[in-house]
């Protein structure tokens, strides 16, 4: 048995008529409630804001939706469903068991991550059917602005619902009208909130004075390489330190990336790269090319001077096929035979912003990198590779990044008018 009841609120309108179950907020705006009695249950139903997340401006307008939303629910009631409704957690963990195949270790860990601690106790038990475009922006902007979280940060969430909602309509557990609004139609779907003025998404390049600071200081330590790889070449912190000296090609001037270094429950391990265009071939400046030759014949001494600390040091790390492997195969091993990893970093970082007061992250040499290649010009679909990107747009963000050096560039050539 299903029972509609009003709530004890009332507005009245101009002609001092009452509308019951609508009632003016505190901004001017309206909303309106009622009640569903299901087989005893009550549940109440309260909203503020259209299924697109726009305001009741006017009490007539909270009242047509109102009746609306009624005899939309008495039509969804009085349908006998072909298929049982799920909630978004019963969504959630049938894509996790038939849906995430094939997905990245850390996407896997971020995704748990972002369920277990925010997602599951606000939508977990909700209809997915049920829940509204408003609803989920809502929880974005409370994300973002009221709890402060980072914008990044936030974006996981966003993909998250997509994902899910994507789940369910390819389950038929959404109509192809729910799934459109939530995730197609431009001027419907689910969003991410309006960026704060005072976000910064920008690239961050270090200028010519700050990678001489650098250059200097990391000169002879043993985070060089790491350091050198990604000033000359972009390279992405895991793919630096799972680089093998087998994909290094000092003839051709190339290297070839096609793993990563990651750590799996504890196990340092060598995976693929994460995307198709991840796995690339990327080419050596000159001054990269002749540091690695330089490297390699150290090396090569290294081998017989300390044989036996290097045995001894040596750890068996998975690589990509399943096969242990010595850590000394590693680019970034040290003469001694230690491994070095994504960690060794960490001491520098601090180190930098002590003595020199620089931000540094090793993902700044990668924005360097990049925006140095635009500003000379580099073919966007040339940089695109070298960068793994997976869409051209994210490269051009270099092209459209202005460093100092670019803005000294752009009043070079206004100048030239």
């Amino acid at each position: 048995m299903v029972l509609y009841t009003s709530r004890r609120d009332t507005a009245t309108n101009t002609n001092n008529t009452s509308i019951t179950g609508v009632y003016q907020l505190d901004n001017g705006m309206w909303g309106y409630r009622y009640t569903v009695t299901v087989n005893g249950k009550r549940r109440d139903v309260k909203k503020t804001k259209d299924e697109v997340g726009k305001p009741f401006k006017t009490e007539k307008a909270a009242f047509r939706a109102r009746e609306l939303a009624i005899a939309k629910d008495k039509e969804n009631r009085g349908r006998k469903p072909q298929i049982p409704r799920m909630t978004f957690s019963e969504v959630y963990q049938e894509y996790c068991e038939k849906g995430r195949s094939g997905r990245a270790y850390n996407t896997i860990l971020k995704q748990e991550s972002l369920w277990k601690n925010h997602l599951q106790k606000a939508f977990g038990k909700r209809f997915v059917d049920e829940i509204s475009v408003a609803e989920v922006n809502d929880y974005l902007v409370h994300l973002y602005h009221d709890e402060g979280r980072a914008y990044r940060y936030v974006e996981g969430f966003l993909k998250m619902f997509y994902l899910i909602f994507g789940q369910a309509y390819s389950r038929n557990f959404l109509d192809v009208d729910t799934c459109n609004k939530l995730c197609v139609n431009k001027d419907t779907r689910i969003h991410m909130p309006k960026l704060k003025v005072d976000d910064d998404l920008d690239i961050v390049a270090f200028s010519k004075e700050e990678l001489a600071i650098l250059d200097n200081y990391f000169r002879d330590t043993n985070a060089e390489t790491a350091y050198m790889l990604g000033r000359c070449c972009g390279l992405r912190i895991n793919e630096c330190y799972g680089l093998k000296w087998s994909n290094i090609d000092l003839k051709r001037g190339t290297i070839l990336i096609d793993r990563q270094m990651q750590y799996q429950e504890g196990l340092i391990k060598l995976v693929s790269v994460k995307t198709r265009n991840g796995k690339r071939t990327v080419f050596m400046c000159d001054r990269l090319k002749t540091y690695l030759q330089k490297l390699a014949r150290q090396r090569r001494r290294d081998e017989v001077k300390f044989a036996a600390l290097r045995e001894q040091n040596q750890r068996m790390i998975e690589d990509l096929d399943g096969q242990k492997i010595s850590s000394t195969e590693l680019v970034n091993s040290l003469s001694d035979g230690k491994i070095q990893t994504v960690n060794s970093m960490k001491y520098h970082t601090r180190e930098i912003k002590r003595r020199y007061g620089i931000e540094f992250k090793y993902h700044y040499l990668r924005h360097t990198y990049g925006t140095r290649m635009a500003e000379m010009n580099t073919p966007t679909h040339l940089l695109c590779n070298q960068m793994g990107h997976g869409n051209i747009k994210v490269t051009q963000r270099y092209y459209i990044a202005l460093s100092k050096t670019g803005i000294e560039i752009l009043q070079s050539n206004l100048n030239q008018l």
